[in-house]
């Protein structure tokens, strides 16, 4: 037995030093991402309490193994400058990015390195597929799937896409083929078009680029794009599964619908009979006390000015001033197009939970940002309201998460980089030279350990901007809204104010920014924006930037005085975007 004890000595120490080697190597293991978003998706998912008759029930199964934050913002409520900000972690004001300019083509974010680059800088295997960023998506990607699709659209059977053929004029007239297009895949046997008399054919693709779908039935037709990005999602896990298990990754996954056109197989419009479609609740006059349409816009499809009025009142007029029916049927779609993405999401989710991946990958469920339903006489996203700026953000992280959690600390999708980055513990430093900027926004890994704290490191206040087309964005020039829990104050770049507290007035009904008793109130509010916009580079370079473009403005209506289409003896930046573009098409056509 003496001479045993050494070799049992022996064991014992081999074995608690195996132990110690797997747990160090478990805890330097990186832990793979999967980020999945939605376009235009407001709050109307299972456990967001945004309608009640919303069917998302593989969302609310990944709501139900992760965290989720009830308050979650958008930082701008439109495409283009939402997905920069989010997937670079600057605010708009810091990067200059407020409209659908190249994002990458921006100085700062040019310089500063996105979500993507920078889980590829740090050894991932970063591969996507569909809409994460707005557009320029495939440079960001070591392998990438499919480009955006917003298809399905309905063709005359030329180059013209057209609305879908159940929606009246003028609303299909008025919005086209996207904003102005909802209804169900069908079978478009034998239905011509009114304007040149060609079979109807369905075509699917972005702008660039589209090509025929195939449809006969449900049954029988071409998948669209978003089953497609699906498609390819699940066959990646199962590869990464098997074939890259030295190597971490990070997976992006950008999902259309239900950005319109809200085109869908029928058998998600099934879901929601019209007759039982419940609305919104809706204050008449609601609008009255309210500023956004008293801004202007040079921009020449008005996303930036008042869009979302025109859409409402179009649609109401399409359906003969019939309010209640026209949202009925324009949500009905939109509850069909968000069913048909679940559904997507459940296959993803369930090829990541039946492999070895489940529990060393964190799954991020998120929007770009909301969309209004008709409050306020209001159709469209780009709003400082709740509907427009309030996005799903769902959080399952292993090891770190709580099941079935729920957070009411109001967040944004600035948070969510630098909270990667804790989760994976990479480096914080994310620009590439000194011309780049630091991340503006701040972890959520301790709410994410605690779900009940109701204070952390980040801001009381959500910061949110808003899209109004100018050709020099300077900030304290723009539209902003800030939003904590009992408050959220708006400030127009006119000057006007809304403020609404959301505890006695969670509507956002009652503007009562005037109020004398809310002076103060107001005044801290302005403060703390103006803080929050300040930066370096608020600063004499600013203003000469822009005077440099009016330089050259004058220049262009020096040499081209019939620019100016109005004759009032001065170019608008409209008339010189128009004229300009003439000019352009011009030298571009060929010679006969």
């Amino acid at each position: 037995m003496i001479y045993l004890l050494p070799l049992i000595n022996g064991l014992r120490i081999s074995v608690f030093l195996f132990l110690m080697a797997v747990s160090v190597t478990a805890e330097n293991q990186k832990m793979n991402v999967l980020l999945i978003m939605c376009d235009d998706l407001n709050d109307y998912v299972e456990g967001f309490s945004g309608h009640p008759q919303a069917r998302t029930p593989n969302i609310n199964r990944l709501m139900k193994s992760g965290i989720s934050f009830l308050d979650a913002h958008c930082n701008i409520p439109i495409c283009n400058p939402s997905r920069a900000s989010m997937m670079t972690g600057l605010y708009p004001h810091t990067s200059r990015c407020y409209g659908f300019e190249p994002w990458d083509k921006i100085e700062v974010l040019k310089n500063s390195r996105t979500m993507m680059d920078h889980f590829r800088t740090n050894g991932y295997y970063v591969i996507g597929t569909g809409k994460v960023m707005h557009s320029r998506d495939r440079q960001e990607w070591k392998e990438y799937g499919y480009p955006s699709d917003y298809g399905p659209f309905v063709n005359d059977g030329g180059e013209k896409d057209i609305a879908h053929p159940d929606v009246p004029s003028p609303f299909s007239e008025d919005f086209g083929p996207v904003d102005g297009s909802f209804g169900p895949l069908k079978n478009l046997k034998g239905m011509k078009s009114r304007l040149n008399g060609n079979a109807l054919i369905w075509r699917t693709g972005n702008w660039k680029n589209k090509r025929e779908l195939r449809y006969l039935s449900d049954n029988d037709r071409d998948p669209t794009g978003d089953e497609l990005n699906a498609q390819w999602a699940v066959k990646k896990l199962k590869s990464l599964a098997n074939n890259h298990k030295n190597q971490p990754f990070f997976m992006g996954v950008g999902f259309v619908r239900p950005h319109t056109p809200l085109i869908v197989p029928q058998k998600y419009f099934d879901m929601f009979p019209l007759e039982s479609i419940s609305l919104p609740k809706i204050r008449k006059q609601d609008a009255e006390d309210t500023y956004k349409h008293t801004l202007n816009s040079d921009d020449e499809d008005d996303r930036g000015g008042d869009r979302g009025t025109k859409m409402h009142d179009s649609l109401v007029s399409a359906f003969k001033e019939n309010r209640d029916l026209a949202l009925k049927k324009f949500i009905q779609a939109y509850l069909a197009s968000i069913a048909s993405v679940d559904d997507l999401i459940g296959e993803i989710i369930d090829a990541l939970d039946s492999s070895s991946l489940k529990d060393n990958t964190i799954v991020i469920f998120t929007s770009d940002h909301g969309w209004g339903m008709g409050e306020k006489g209001y159709l469209y996203k780009n709003s400082l309201w709740n509907e427009s700026t309030r996005v799903p953000l769902i959080i399952r992280s292993p090891g770190h998460s709580h099941a079935g959690s729920l957070s009411k600390v109001p967040v944004s999708l600035i948070d969510v980089y630098p909270t990667l980055i804790d989760l994976c513990r990479l480096p914080k430093e994310t620009r590439k030279n000194k011309q780049g900027r630091p991340l503006d926004g701040n972890s959520l890994l301790p709410i994410i350990k605690e779900p009940k704290k109701s204070r952390w490191s980040g801001p009381d206040s959500v910061l949110t901007s808003m899209y109004n087309w100018a050709h020099e964005y300077v900030p304290n020039e723009q539209s902003y809204s800030l939003k904590n829990s009992q408050w959220r104050y708006i400030r127009y770049s006119n000057g006007k104010e809304e403020l609404y507290d959301l505890i006695k007035d969670p509507k956002e009904w009652h503007n009562i920014a005037a109020n004398s008793e809310k002076v103060s109130l107001i005044k801290d509010f302005r403060s703390q924006l103006l803080r929050r916009i300040s930066s370096e580079s608020f600063d004499a370079s600013e203003k000469s930037v822009k005077k440099d473009a009016e330089f050259w403005k004058a220049k262009f209506f020096e040499k081209h005085p019939e620019s100016d289409s109005n004759n009032d003896g001065k170019l608008s930046w409209k008339e010189h975007r128009t004229f300009k573009a003439k000019l352009d098409r011009l030298k571009n056509k060929p010679n006969n």
